[in-house]
């Protein structure tokens, strides 16, 4: 990584009451004083103009100096916060470059190495580099930012105090602290089996393992809160699709009308439920397509109920007496079964009860009238328990990502094979601790303890200037 001076916009594009202008880099107190006229006291806001080259007053506001190590980044920062109008902030930044290329008049040496643009992510990626967060409390900055409920930004402030990270550390501590008994072992071979009672590895072996699978399912109810649940709703020409997304979301979204095949694209919105945002799509109904344009919203239909996480296969309840009808319903289930990839659940739901008195649905479904919302409740939670939330988790939850899950996997599939290899007999000691090696340089992934460059920049790279 480059250690030159950095500078960015920090706050959103557009217009605002405050803007900000931040630098990051080693002695920025020079830069300061050709900003503001004055040398400025540490963390402390001071308010008064900002000069262009000739002296005049860019703007006024108010600037921040934080010194290294104490700041965000662990270099020096300055923080210019004013108006916020996007010439206004163009024009301060465009000042920062220049000063830094100038020289100071009192000394005719240069001010400063050549401050040049941030990277996106890179003020981050320097805090992380500098040891100020670790690799997990990083990411939940972006996560904080990307937040769409509450419960998200919750957990994303969580896992950025470090919950999500101490976690892990417990789980490498206990790892590192048995690598290093196996290891001794295998030194000592005569000593094997009573230090393998002795200290009791198995017990701990084994409540590594329950510890592990405790972090994993509080990490995938992050992972639930950050990322949402993609449904799609699937079924024939009115079956009410359309009318289901319109109740779920509480507004008319998805234009509704008898007319079969109104729908010819897919209509999304993004609900929550208990905090955990669920992304419904309704799609084209699905048949035999009378024109062009109809047959190319049936197939964009099947693509995203290919990607789904969970799908709800639509039926009419008013036309169970329908023999063609029913027929066609079990052509799409079969075609669904077969299509969809292995573990993607259907939730078969039957619409229209209101006008169906009597008629029951078939197997395990859940019956609902879109029209009036009776068993719309009962919908929202077969969702949350498909998706495997748990009711009251949210409280506790750390923000998660998929890579994280994906560490905290194979961490414990390691961790089984050790396990394997601990209970042979004789025990496969040599086996065990690799197993261990490997279960650690994973979790170690997570926090940033083993991380790879190119892991490093597509992380950062998704981040946003200036942050």
């Amino acid at each position: 990584m480059s250690s030159d001076p950095i500078a960015a916009i920090a706050t959103a594009p557009g217009r605002g009451a405050v803007g900000i202008v931040r630098v990051s880099g080693a002695g920025l107190m020079p830069l300061a004083r050709a900003l503001t006229g004055r040398d400025l006291t540490p963390r402390l806001a001071v308010y008064g103009p900002f000069l262009d080259a000739e002296g005049s007053a860019i703007d006024r506001g108010l600037a921040l100096y934080f010194p290294a190590p104490h700041s965000y980044t662990g270099e020096d920062v300055l923080e210019l916060q004013a108006h916020g109008g996007p010439v206004v902030l163009q024009l301060l930044l465009a000042r920062c470059l220049q000063a830094a290329a100038g020289v100071d008049p009192a000394t005719g040496a240069a001010r400063l190495p050549r401050l040049r643009l941030a990277r996106p992510g890179e003020f981050t990626e320097r805090a992380f580099l500098n040891d100020k967060l670790d690799l997990a409390q990083a990411e939940a900055v972006m996560d904080l930012i990307d937040a769409s409920t509450e419960a998200a930004a919750r957990s994303a402030s969580r896992s950025l105090a470090g919950e999500f990270s101490n976690a892990v550390r417990v789980l490498l501590n206990g790892l590192i602290s048995l690598r290093l008994l196996i290891e001794a072992t295998l030194d000592f071979p005569e000593e094997e089996t009573d230090v393998l009672h002795t200290h009791d590895v198995h017990g701990r072996l084994t409540q590594l393992q329950r510890n592990l699978r405790d972090v994993q399912t509080r990490a995938h109810q992050g992972a639930l809160l950050r990322e949402g649940i993609k449904v799609v709703i699937a079924g024939q020409p009115n079956a009410g699709k359309s009318s289901l997304l319109n109740a779920l979301a509480g507004a008319e979204l998805a234009i509704v009308t008898p007319v079969a095949g109104t729908t010819r694209d897919t209509v999304q919105q993004t609900i929550q439920i208990h905090g955990v945002p669920l992304h419904v799509l309704d799609t084209a109904g699905l048949r035999e397509a009378g024109d062009e344009v109809e047959r190319i919203g049936i197939e964009r239909a099947w693509q995203h109920i290919e990607s789904a996480d969970i799908v709800l296969l639509l039926h009419d309840l008013t036309r169970q007496s329908d023999f063609a009808y029913v027929a066609e319903d079990r052509r799409i289930a079969a075609t669904l079964t077969a299509r969809l990839p292995r573990g993607v659940p259907v939730l078969h739901v039957w619409n229209k009860r209101d006008a169906a008195l009597g008629v029951q649905p078939v197997g395990d479904g859940i019956a609902l009238s879109a029209k009036t919302g009776d068993g719309l409740d009962v919908l929202r939670q077969r969702l949350l328990d498909m998706a495997g939330w748990q009711a009251g988790a949210g409280e506790g939850q750390f923000i998660a990502r998929q890579r994280h899950l994906q560490a905290l996997s194979t961490a414990a599939a390691h961790l089984d094979t050790a396990a394997t290899h601990l209970g042979s007999q004789p025990p496969m000691l040599d086996l065990l601790a690799e197993e261990l090696r490997l279960a650690q340089n994973h979790l170690g992934e997570i926090t940033g303890t083993f991380s790879a460059d190119d892991l490093l920049g597509a992380i950062f790279s998704r981040f946003c200037i200036g942050k």
